[in-house]
């Protein structure tokens, strides 16, 4: 695609980059509410059944992700005009959400600057190692990188470490606004988290709010994961790597059905997000729809995404992810190449 093209693709998208008002209040109430009924109704349901409490947890949990994609386009300033309404909004979804609004507001602005970019990895992203990188690599190193990269440590393990670890603390070198924004995030955590308990009971608050945060944490994951982490999605070093490309074929199309993708606030329209990040989430279909050269972006169904769990290294020969087998077929090839080969001594003889 030339550069005219790019151009003009993002200045087609970049025309749905507009909030409405009263969609987002609406968005707001349809998202919030239900949130805190479900929340009671979940509570409500342990004096009649603990199996009923965790079916509504499941469906509340949902509502969280819902609220973390509020919270997301607060981060970009794209849910509201006033920058002031979004960084308070953002700080009221990011107590409800347990994300802490400046800290992630910077991380993953970065996150869409180097998307894709092979020389500027580690911020915002999912951990990535190129083949070339894990052969290199020593045991300790490959052994983090494998359990890391483990499914049931990603997205068993991974929300505990999103909420306790990650979220609460603040970068080295944080800014004071970034600073003061975690502590009051995490000063009202604790303050509801005690409110509650006092009011219903530890077990009673535990056994509904910890399967919320363990469900919703790990399909946010498995979002963020998922639509980056796909066989032929755009990996390139800095000195060739392109803004539109990374967004257009390093983010996929996550086609979802239509209660999934509402409950999702249509995050699976990530490539229009990484080519537009001001565009906010009611718009981001109506954007892909309006612009024929982003339906020729990756498409992955909930079927065909789980392919995604044996992507773990990047081939940068073959622009692609491998698996962890795979690698390994190519390694012990290669070894048993240098092994026929003969050697000076045998030549000479």
């Amino acid at each position: 695609m030339s550069k005219q093209k790019q151009a003009q693709l993002r200045k087609s998208v970049s025309a749905f980059a507009k909030s409405d008002k009263r969609t987002s209040i609406i968005q707001l109430i349809n998202s919030i509410l239900p949130f805190f009924l479900l929340w009671f109704l979940a509570y409500q349901s342990l004096s009649i059944s603990i199996w009923l409490s965790l079916g509504v947890s499941v469906i509340a949990a949902g509502f969280v992700v819902r609220i973390f994609i509020i919270f997301h386009d607060c981060t970009h300033m794209s849910f509201f005009k006033n920058a002031k309404a979004n960084r308070i909004v953002g700080t009221i979804t990011g107590i409800i959400t347990h994300f802490a609004f400046e800290k992630w507001k910077r991380d993953h602005a970065i996150h869409h600057a180097t998307s894709s970019n092979l020389d500027k990895r580690g911020t915002g992203d999912v951990w990535v190692m190129t083949v070339d990188e894990y052969t290199e690599a020593s045991f300790w190193g490959r052994l983090s990188y494998r359990l890391y990269r483990n499914p049931i440590i990603m997205f068993g393990l991974g929300p505990a470490y999103l909420f306790l670890i990650s979220n609460r603390f603040n970068r080295k070198g944080a800014k004071r606004k970034e600073r003061w924004n975690t502590y009051l995030i995490n000063f009202s955590i604790v303050a509801i988290y005690g409110l509650l308990i006092w009011a219903i009971g530890w077990q009673a608050f535990l056994i509904v709010q910890l399967p919320i945060l363990f469900i919703a944490g790990a399909a946010g994951i498995w979002l963020f994961y998922v639509q980056h982490q796909f066989e032929d999605s755009y990996f390139e070093n800095e000195d060739e790597w392109d803004y539109v490309k990374a967004a257009v074929d390093g983010s996929s199309y996550y086609k979802l059905p239509k209660a999934i993708e509402w409950i999702t606030g249509s995050i699976g329209y990530h490539h229009v997000h990484h080519l537009s990040p001001r565009v906010p989430n009611y718009h981001l279909e109506k954007a892909h729809e309006s612009t024929p050269p982003l339906h020729k972006a990756t498409t992955i169904t909930l079927l065909t995404s789980l392919q995604s769990l044996r992507f773990r290294l990047y081939d940068e020969n073959s622009k692609s992810f491998v698996s962890f087998k795979q690698f390994k077929q190519v390694e012990n090839k290669k070894k048993l190449m240098h092994q026929s080969k003969p050697s000076r001594t045998s030549l000479q003889k």
